[in-house]
């Protein structure tokens, strides 16, 4: 019975380790197998919750950063700009010459080359955690290349992936302002509300004043005629959503932490789920969506996954140390270059690419960035940094 008890311990940790895999698996092979269920529900095309559900995504990530981590970029500046430079003019070039030599469609092509454009992901910062890296510096990076996003991504889409398909570059920065920099916004708002150590941050008066103010102004945006928004009218959605999440946060906190004295880390163990459903459900939409070609090329799109990854790794880290950083800020270069933002690459295939078969690579490449990421963590753990090679950036 004893021996029973232990040979079944294994399990939940596995399942804990994997928890993420196990169910984007499981979405995609729902989807798979019953696409008419992931396509429209009521009447309703599910591709219209991709961006919003995105945004959600987005504005987690916000709340997991600070106004120190943007600050940290004058502080060390030579790591970050090796790390922007390598991940922002070698991965695009990976994504086009993988595109190209594997003869994707040119829409299939574009997704490869939109998510070797897009910025870090949020992924790469706990990635760097595990591997033993500089933590600092990958969230430093992270912030800097999710800033430089509007300009750069709809540059390179332009540049390479513009003879593919129809890219509108204006229409492409307006989008990534819309979906990743306005919700990062009112994420950095609540993480001030949620984390703030000062007494003001933490009474009912200040939180309920918070929550009334964010839900009117959304109210308010929402009751707003389109048309006054002119051309920028695309990013009354992502303000509407950001002002409505930072006034339920508001609220949630007043509730859980102030009234009900609930536990102070509530938030950090809903954010997670609530990512990863939604990234769960974004996956099965668009693997639902474009069924038919994922059978086509989706072994192809897995290989092409693995190489652009690992490639970002090996130019992670070489240039890395070829710029004398040490080993910790190579491990955390590394992590940022490898591993790209699949949630937002989505969101522009569908929001300004029109396109579900674009919107395929970010659907793949994202699980296996997290699958890769998590064993190139654990090989680096099982070799610690020396302390005496540890250096500031």
């Amino acid at each position: 019975m004893t021996d029973g008890n232990r040979q079944d311990r294994p399990l939940p940790r596995f399942y804990k380790k994997y928890a993420f895999t196990l169910w984007v698996l499981a979405a995609v092979s729902a989807s798979m197998l019953r696409p008419a269920a992931f396509r429209s529900w009521f009447g309703t095309d599910l591709k219209v919750l991709i961006v919003p559900l995105i945004q959600v995504i987005t504005f987690g990530m916000g709340t997991t950063l600070s106004v120190k981590d943007f600050r940290n970029i004058l502080r060390m500046p030579w790591p970050v700009f090796i790390a922007l430079t390598l991940h922002f003019f070698i991965m695009p070039l990976v994504g086009f010459s993988i595109a190209m030599t594997f003869g994707f469609p040119p829409e299939v092509a574009a997704g490869v080359i939109l998510i070797g454009s897009v910025s870090s992901g949020v992924a790469s910062n706990v990635m760097t955690y595990l591997a033993g890296g500089n933590v600092p510096l990958a969230v430093t990076i992270t912030s800097a290349s999710t800033l430089l996003s509007p300009l750069a991504t709809p540059f390179w889409m332009k540049t390479l992936a513009g003879r593919l398909v129809p890219v509108d570059f204006v229409a492409m920065m307006l989008s990534i302002l819309n979906m990743i920099i306005i919700p990062i916004a009112a994420g950095l708002f609540a993480h001030g509300l949620l984390y703030g150590k000062k007494t003001w941050a933490n009474r009912a008066g200040t939180l309920a004043a918070a929550a009334v103010f964010s839900l009117a102004v959304a109210a308010a945006v929402f009751l707003m005629p389109p048309g006054l928004w002119g051309s920028l009218a695309v990013l009354r959605h992502g303000v509407l959503l950001g002002f409505l999440l930072l006034g339920l946060t508001a609220l949630a906190k007043l509730v859980i932490s102030v009234l009900l004295k609930g536990p102070p880390n509530w938030m950090d163990k809903t954010l997670p789920v609530v990512s990863m459903s939604a990234i769960c459900l974004i996956i099965a939409v668009i693997t639902a969506q474009s069924r038919d070609e994922l059978l086509s090329v989706g072994p192809l799109l897995v290989l092409a996954a693995v190489l652009h990854n690992g490639l970002g790794y090996g130019f992670g880290y070489a240039g890395a140390r070829l710029a004398r950083l040490d080993e910790s800020a190579c491990r955390a270069v590394a992590m940022e270059v490898g591993m790209q933002n699949g949630g937002m690459a989505s969101g522009i295939a569908i929001d300004v690419l029109r396109s579900t078969s674009a919107a395929l690579a970010p659907a793949i490449f994202g699980p296996w960035m997290n699958i890769s990421g998590s064993l190139l963590a654990g090989w680096w753990r099982r070799r610690p940094v020396p302390a005496k090679k540890e250096s500031a950036p």
